[in-house]
């Protein structure tokens, strides 16, 4: 019982913090509404979304790169993981585009969430 208390105790400090990332950069939070509406139905191998929105998520991941980074997370690596997410995004609409495996797509769709979520925490840190 205590550990449930303590995960649900960390899941809402996230979901704090996460939500004043996302008021304070209005790109990541633009960034965040495609990918969960593409990366949630790929957990139940629903495809169709990302196959028909990747250039989307790419172009956001373009954006949110370019944008106005509030200075309060403007890290080398902040940065450096914004980057990332650019050049994951491109791939993945690469292979899209080369009607690549359903297997790859998911993982490289995997990998992308796993980057958004590494900036978030690191946005979260400075906190």
């Amino acid at each position: 019982m205590k550990s449930l208390a303590i995960v649900l105790f960390l899941f809402a400090v996230n979901t704090i913090s996460a939500q004043s990332t996302f008021d304070k950069w209005p790109a990541i939070k633009e960034f965040h509404q495609v990918m969960s509406q593409t990366f949630h139905p790929s957990e139940e191998g629903n495809l169709e979304p990302i196959k028909t929105r990747s250039e989307e998520l790419m172009n956001k991941a373009a954006v949110l790169l370019k944008s106005d980074i509030p200075a309060e997370y403007k890290t080398a690596a902040v940065l450096a993981s914004a980057e990332k997410l650019q050049l994951k995004s491109k791939a993945l609409h690469k292979l899209v585009q080369s009607k690549g495996a359903d297997a790859d797509i998911t993982k490289s769709l995997a990998e992308l969430h796993d980057v958004f979520h590494e900036i978030v925490g690191l946005c979260s840190e400075k906190k």
